[in-house]
């Protein structure tokens, strides 16, 4: 079946289904990511030994932060090798990018333009994959997830730790009743967004990956170097994050599950961008999220309830106050 006819179809909309068996046009906003650059090869170049067939990436929105330097830095040689290595096409505006696509790959690096690159997308009703961060609050992440309820349009958003093979092991481990885990990696602080939104986002999925979506509070603790975070789960289980920063070591990041009948530690394995782009190309087919949208605004919670801690001294912060706060489901 045509699989750009299976999402028009999804989406109620009344385009033309296109021929049998055609690509699934993919347009990117956002040229200041190296994913950019990774998530086209693996769609555009047949010679890559983790090329997903289906759907190509045909334009692009520049995008780019000029207040933040990893984005200012990159963003030109970025989109010029979009333009030159695999002939991708630049759009002025993303409503003109949505007009030559099927779906969406919202890679801004800021998280703080997202909210409003996102709403043609889902004006237009494209199912968009949207990187980390999805947005620079947790109010705006509740209102993406707002206006895409409202169009009936799907989302998705995940760190590749969730879907690395080393991950999805330790996950299918048997371990008995899961009681806990600890979960460390790089924390890099960017100050324009919360703590934790930057870069803490990778280590903050992995413990919900294992724990679950259903935490209920979190407590802080935070130095210049080091930050810890614990929440306790449903059922008293006990999930602890721990960032770290200005060291040769911070970049280093595994998870540990404490099971009823083992303790299990993650395992070193290749681990690369390939299972994450499986995934969203499943999700671009299909039109469902292999993370469900209420367990990535679960992460993004846990993130801004520990911003919440902090600002109190350490103090518990419960996940639902912070989610009523901002908006609410």
């Amino acid at each position: 079946m045509n699989l750009r006819a299976i999402l028009l179809g999804f989406l109620s909309l009344s385009a033309s289904a296109g021929v049998m068996g055609a690509e699934l046009r993919i347009g990117i906003i956002g040229c200041d990511t190296s994913h950019a650059t990774a998530f086209t090869k693996i769609f555009n170049d047949p010679t890559d030994k983790n090329h997903v067939e289906g759907a190509k990436v045909v334009v692009f929105y520049k995008g780019g932060s000029a207040d933040i330097k990893d984005s200012a830095d990159r963003v030109e040689k970025i989109a010029g090798d979009l333009r030159e290595k695999y002939g991708v096409k630049e759009m002025t505006s993303v409503d003109d990018l949505c007009k030559e696509v099927d779906v969406v790959l919202l890679e801004s690096l800021d998280g703080r333009p997202k909210l409003e690159q996102v709403r043609p997308v889902l004006k237009a009703h494209k199912p968009v994959f949207i990187d980390k961060p999805i947005a620079s609050s947790l109010k705006e992440v509740l209102e993406i997830n707002r206006l895409a309820k409202e169009s009936k349009t799907p989302w998705f958003s995940s760190s590749a730790y969730r879907f690395y093979n080393s991950m999805v092991e330790l996950k299918g481990t048997n371990v008995g009743t899961i009681m806990g885990a600890i979960s460390y990696g790089p924390c890099e602080l960017e100050e324009h967004h919360p703590d934790f939104f930057w870069y803490g986002i990778h280590p903050t999925e992995a413990l919900f990956t294992v724990m679950g979506p259903d935490c209920v509070s979190v407590v802080r603790t935070s130095t210049p170097d080091t930050d810890v975070a614990t929440g306790v789960w449903a059922g008293g289980r006990v999930g602890t994050f721990r960032g770290a920063r200005n060291s040769s070591v911070a970049s280093v990041h595994k998870v540990t599950v404490f099971g009823s009948k083992a303790v299990v530690e993650q395992a070193k394995g290749t681990d690369d961008y390939a299972p994450l782009v499986r995934q969203i190309m499943n999700f671009f087919q299909t039109g469902i999220a292999p993370v469900p949208n209420e367990e990535t605004i679960a992460i993004y919670a846990f993130m801004e309830a520990a911003d919440e801690s902090k600002r109190q001294g350490g103090k518990s912060v419960k996940i639902a106050d912070v989610i009523s706060r901002n908006g609410g489901l």
